[in-house]
């Protein structure tokens, strides 16, 4: 059979990790990590293209490629966005300003005014208003479209976002005024609401709707750089959600887009969880900028209810929790004269001190460094190496101020740094009904095996693991992750009179038009496979869960044991289906991690490992021994405290703490007890 190749690539705050996976005669993976360019993140890739060898490839299109991506998420943070007009119905042109009225903090009288997300003057109203039943109320005239295009043409937008009411029963004048647009202005990207997110929650559905708008032109500048420099290869990007969608697709779902890396981590952990028998798992991931939480409980859990920066975000993405705790974030002395550590990061531009680009502040590597926890042999990608000398002048700089040493400054840091997570840890398991000691925790990302013995601690979890190729494991996920789409749409109806044939009416055109989509990819029918599933809720309530579709009756009874599980209790009350929803993938590549080979003439790795300094741990006395992943073979037993250091990420197994390595090259690590 022909040699197929497939790169994931993962592009992140501060590196940007490559997974190239090869199928033939046998499957063998290479990794390969390089720093990210902000300014430009098509440059990393292409510079990481290059180190693996693999510019021929990509220009004969022998190469696939499956790209999650930071563009949507940074463009949202930092403010950068499109200039987008906002089309609504007369009346409603504040309804963006006025959001949901609700205070950003709680108790606080007075607060900065947050700037509207789309300017009064960008805002225009128009006819074309639907009821509640779906029944036209006031027309749209072929005046008032004439109207709203020469408005258009004279604010010079590059996109517009169409928000009427009610469009998602009804989404005819909104598909008028798009036709319209389409024709008169094509340079124009048109985002419908009916079509991004065909949901009630007017708010909402505008913020989705002008999110994709105003991140379609800057996602489709960005791939068409990178489409120019790639040849003829495939190109696939990583939803929110978990699934790919070409790239060809993508600018027109940009706000698919805002969890692109993420999503490939889950993917990976479920993937990895699927090969070692695991199937309850708490991830997190631990990069250089913020730390990503999620349950696993089997399947990855999905939510409509997520947030970026101020804006709810209502298309379905994985359910993970975000904090800005990572290997960069900065430690710093407070005006009370408390330590504390984040959200501010180094990033990948100066850097903690440690990398000698130029940073000046302790952060929480930095901290690792001088514990000794990491390696300062250890080189990092980009030809970085450790610098032992400033990461101990940072964090001196801290100790001087908090009258303590340098060790207990950099301890501080790091127990701080901990608890963050921690903390986000028991927002997705513990305050969602879940028993954290059921699960394994699971830690990925360069800097989440430096801390995963301590949060298995926190969270009371005695077991944890280490994936192999950790470090990059997001861009492993790209490659595993499937192809697909999720459509979704309000119909509200009680269930005591659910009309069952029409629900399945309703899944049924919501299937096409997925199935649609991904054929016009290249798939065939007999590749792809659907689920469906319902929101729900009682009568009267604001908020749904989410639950599979087999039948009414098995809706409603799950429905009760969901609720009764994450609010602990349950009522004979009754329950409404507010949203259908659809799910349609084609399953990705077939793979199976390879396995290690055992070599009966390879040293015990417990007397090959180097020696590193003590560790500035509680119970720590002389020095340790590190351990190079790559020599560790199956049924490997280390005993803590070591240090295992790989190309991409270190591990730090704690006192009490032993690890044995898998046939694959995982990690399992147990707490007071010999596996």
């Amino acid at each position: 059979m022909s040699e197929q190749i497939y790169l994931g690539i993962d592009a992140g705050g501060t590196f940007t990790d490559f997974v190239c996976v090869r199928i033939g005669a046998s499957t063998t993976i290479t990794l390969h990590k390089t720093p990210s360019t902000p300014s430009a993140p098509e440059l990393a890739i292409l510079n990481g293209i290059h180190a693996m060898g693999l510019e021929a490839q990509a220009q004969s299109g022998n190469l696939q490629i499956i790209h999650g991506s930071t563009v949507a998420t940074n463009a949202v943070l930092e403010g950068k966005l499109a200039k987008v007009v906002f089309i609504t119905n007369y009346g409603f042109a504040d309804l963006l300003r006025l959001a949901r009225q609700t205070r950003p903090q709680l108790y606080a009288l007075e607060f900065a005014a947050v700037p509207p997300p789309v300017p009064a003057e960008l805002c225009l109203e128009t006819g074309g208003r639907v009821g509640a039943d779906g029944k036209d109320m006031q027309p749209l005239t072929a005046i008032e479209i004439d109207e709203l295009i020469k408005k258009v043409a004279t604010l010079a937008p590059q996109a517009v976002a169409i928000n009427l009411l009610f469009s998602f029963l009804n989404d005819s004048a909104e598909r008028r005024i798009e036709a319209a647009l389409q024709m008169h202005l094509p340079e124009i990207l048109v985002s419908r609401s009916s079509r991004v997110l065909p949901e009630y929650r007017e708010y909402e559905r505008g913020i989705a709707t002008w999110l994709n708008a105003a991140l379609g032109p800057i996602i489709s500048g960005y791939l068409t750089r990178l489409r120019a420099q790639l040849g003829s290869c495939s190109l696939q990007i990583m939803q929110s959600s978990g699934e790919t969608i070409g790239a060809s697709k993508a600018a027109t779902a940009a706000v698919n887009l805002l969890l692109s890396g993420p999503a490939g981590g889950l993917k990976a952990i479920q993937f990895i969880g699927e090969q070692t028998g695991y199937r309850k798992i708490i991830s997190f991931d631990m990069g250089g900028t913020s730390t990503d939480v999620a349950l696993v409980d089997g399947a990855i859990a999905r939510t409509t209810e997520g947030m970026l920066a101020q804006y709810p975000v209502g298309v379905a993405m994985v359910d993970m929790h975000t904090i800005g705790a990572g290997g960069g974030s900065i430690a710093y002395v407070d005006s009370g004269g408390m330590l504390q550590v984040g959200p501010q990061s180094a990033g990948a531009e100066p850097g903690p001190a440690c990398y000698g680009k130029g940073g000046t502040d302790a952060t929480v590597t930095d901290a690792n460094l001088v514990l000794g926890r990491l390696d300062r042999n250890t080189a990092l990608a980009g030809d970085l190496h450790l610098d032992i000398d400033a990461a101990t002048h940072a964090v001196r700089k801290l100790a001087d101020q908090l009258q303590l040493s340098v060790s207990e400054t950099a301890l501080g840091i790091i127990i701080i740094a901990n608890e963050h997570m921690a903390k986000a840890i028991r927002l997705i398991s513990v305050n969602r009904g879940y028993d954290p000691n059921a699960f394994v925790l699971a830690c990925f990302g360069g800097a989440g095996g430096l801390h995963v013995c301590a949060l298995a601690e926190a969270m009371q979890m005695r077991r944890a693991i280490v994936p192999v190729y950790c470090g990059v494991l997001s861009a492993l996920g790209m490659v595993v992750a499937n192809r697909g789409r999720q459509f979704s749409r309000t119909l509200s109806l009680r269930c005591s009179v659910l009309d069952v044939p029409a629900v399945q009416e309703a899944f049924a055109q919501l299937q096409q038009a997925a199935t649609t989509e991904l054929l016009q990819e290249g798939l065939s029918a007999a590749e792809l496979r659907s689920e469906h599933s319902v929101d729900m809720r009682y009568l009267g309530q604001s908020y749904t869960l989410n639950i599979p579709w087999l039948d009414a009756a098995a809706a409603v009874a799950d429905f009760h044991q969901m609720h009764e599980q994450r609010y602990g209790y349950a009522l004979d009350k009754e329950t409404e289906l507010v949203n259908i929803r659809v799910q349609v993938v084609a399953e990705s590549v077939a793979l199976s991690l390879p396995k290690i080979v055992r070599v009966p003439s390879s040293p015990d790795p417990d007397q090959s490992g180097s020696m590193a300094p003590a560790l500035a741990v509680p119970a720590s006395t002389g020095d340790v021994v590190v351990h190079k992943r790559e020599n560790l073979r199956p049924g490997t037993l280390i005993a803590g405290p070591a240090i295992v250091t790989e190309y991409s990420a270190t591990t730090f197994i704690a006192p009490w703490w032993s690890a044995t390595v898998d046939a694959f090259g995982n990690l399992l690590l147990s707490q007071g007890e010999v596996r």
